[in-house]
């Protein structure tokens, strides 16, 4: 009967046929009556039963978490319906809102509801195509649980798997190679061997305005810029997850500061004052409620980001200098460091101790780490030009050693940024990194172990400096796709992977010595950039 019934939804979202036509059909095969029919297609389709509130109803369990996931399926997928007739979208997705939010004071059986939510958002990626995270891909509504539709998982009951401060860990299904070989079925037409297929995609260009990666990454000038750290590098800088207007930077004064955009004029919100050295690194948790950092005085302090007090200071066993740290996405109690004596480490900030088994050491000193989506991989790289991958156990949080690329022997791997699609069209899981090497590099994660294989190289002047890049975070939502770096001519560069010549697609000037980090807002319109001079820089985009 399941098999009937998921035939049938497929029937309903893939034919010509319409939605009458479809009844008589089914009442024709099964001799089902016509109303129950109706009102079962209603409450597959839309999760409402009309006349009785939710298909399901059962005991009240504060579950409406799991209605703003469908309605947040809906509207993520809501542009890929008739994309030529705006109006249509907007009426449906403020009247899909409206019953979800009428009906969301009725009881229902959690287990079933999550059932309804996993199988609607694989059918509208059968439909559809399945979509890219964001970095998206971070829900302030859902708070931490970072639900995405190329990766949708089943919430743990488990209460170990609740945080201490309320990141929940969810666990991914299904592996790279699985993925890999999916999302090369559904672009068939691909030329052999290429980044970025050329595909027409209506409805992606149309979510970014139709314009081309020229066009849109065309830019006003500045912003404005930020100076409060000016004669110390500015190694590290990010817009806070899914703001447009909060941002922060980490310097080699041993200080971090938090700047909000708006209201205007820009201006720092507060600084961040307690480690003993230079600030070598940082990272937002997902909610953006608190900050962690490095820094060369050996401590990894958590930061509270509304009034900058100091929760934790967590000091390295081996008092060891600190290089750099990243968040686990799933469960954003831990945080993983690397220290300058080739050592990785699982930190728990809640409790300030070390993971039993979350340990591992590398052949040079950690200067880069970076998780994959689901949090299942970690890639580190190391001042000895290889970058290591390992597996993250969820559960335990331990690492094993899984894969070791050598880039470029002696060659500091100072940046490392995951990506579970480059784009709409190019949907296998890359890696961006910076070697030394006077190349950004672009490979591909071919397997569930993070196995890595070089798919382009753009030139840049990148010798020494610790240069980072980014993927730009847009991307998936038009045709072709785009990354942007630092370099050591003072310059941030867009590179198009597409492109196999002129890949420049834009080039800004204006800093007056290397650039070391660049970060997008979440709607791309501000661009801000660090250098080793202390300068920041916040470049708009131009406005068509």
């Amino acid at each position: 009967m399941v098999g009937v019934i998921f035939q049938f939804y497929q029937c309903i979202i893939n034919t010509s046929l319409s939605f009458f036509d479809l009844i008589q059909l089914v009442h024709a095969i099964f001799s089902v009556k016509v109303a129950n029919i109706v009102n079962f297609v209603l409450c597959l389709v839309t999760g409402i039963c009309p006349g009785s509130g939710f298909l399901f109803t059962q005991s009240a369990c504060g579950m409406a978490a799991v209605w703003q996931q469908v309605l947040a399926v809906d509207a993520r997928y809501n542009a890929y319906r008739t994309p030529t007739f705006p109006q249509f979208r907007t009426q449906y997705i403020r009247r899909r809102s409206q019953l979800l939010r009428e009906n969301a004071k009725c009881g229902f059986e959690p287990g079933l509801r999550r059932q309804y939510l996993k199988l609607r958002s694989q059918l509208l990626a059968l439909r559809y195509g399945p979509l890219s995270e964001q970095s998206s891909f971070r829900a302030s509504s859902v708070r931490s649980s970072r639900t995405t539709l190329d990766r949708m998982e089943d919430f743990e009951e488990d209460p170990r798997a609740q945080g201490a401060r309320g990141h929940r860990r969810s666990v991914s299904r299904g592996s790279y190679q699985l993925q890999a070989q999916m999302n090369r079925a559904v672009y068939d037409e691909r030329p052999p061997g290429s980044l970025v297929p050329t595909s027409v995609a209506e409805a992606s260009r149309a979510m970014a305005g139709d314009t081309t990666l020229s066009e849109n990454y065309a830019f006003a000038g500045m912003h404005h810029i930020f100076d409060q750290h000016v004669d110390s590098a500015v190694p590290r800088l990010q817009f806070a997850n899914d703001d447009k207007h909060l941002l922060a930077c980490c310097s080699l004064d041993g200080t971090l500061s938090i700047m909000t955009l708006s209201p205007p004029p820009p201006s720092v919100k507060v600084t961040l004052k307690g480690h003993g050295g230079p600030v070598t690194d940082f990272a937002w948790s997902l909610s953006n409620d608190i900050i962690v950092s490095t820094s060369l005085d050996g401590t990894l302090r958590i930061w509270n980001t509304e009034d900058g007090r100091c929760i934790r200071e967590v000091r390295d066993p081996e008092s060891s200098e600190l290089l750099c740290c990243t968040f686990q996405p799933m469960n954003n109690n831990l945080t993983v460091v690397g220290n300058s004596k080739h050592h990785l480490q699982v930190v728990n900030i809640s409790t300030g101790k070390k993971v039993k088994g979350g340990s591992s050491k590398l052949t040079g000193r950690v200067l880069s780490l970076s998780f994959d989506a689901p949090g299942k991989i970690l890639w580190a790289g190391d001042d000895r030009g290889s970058i290591f991958s390992f597996l993250f156990d969820m559960a335990t949080g331990k690492l094993t050693k899984a894969k070791r690329l050598v880039v470029s022997e002696g060659s500091s791997i100072c940046s490392i940024s995951a990506r579970s699609w480059i784009s709409r069209e190019a949907r296998d899981p890359s890696l961006l990194v910076n070697a030394c090497v006077n190349k950004l590099l672009l490979y591909r994660v071919v397997d569930n172990e993070g196995t890595l294989q070089l798919k382009r190289s753009f030139p840049i002047q990148h010798g020494s400096q610790l240069v980072h890049s980014i993927f730009c975070p847009l991307m998936s939502f038009r045709q072709g796709a785009c990354v942007v770096t630092g370099s050591e001519d003072g310059c941030v560069y867009f590179f198009d992977v597409e492109r196999n010549t002129k890949a420049i697609v834009n080039k800004l000037q204006g800093h007056g010595g290397p650039v070391l980090d660049v970060s997008f807002n979440c709607d791309e319109s501000l661009l801000a950039s660090a250098d080793s001079t202390g300068m920041v820089i916040i470049w708009r985009r131009e406005q068509k």
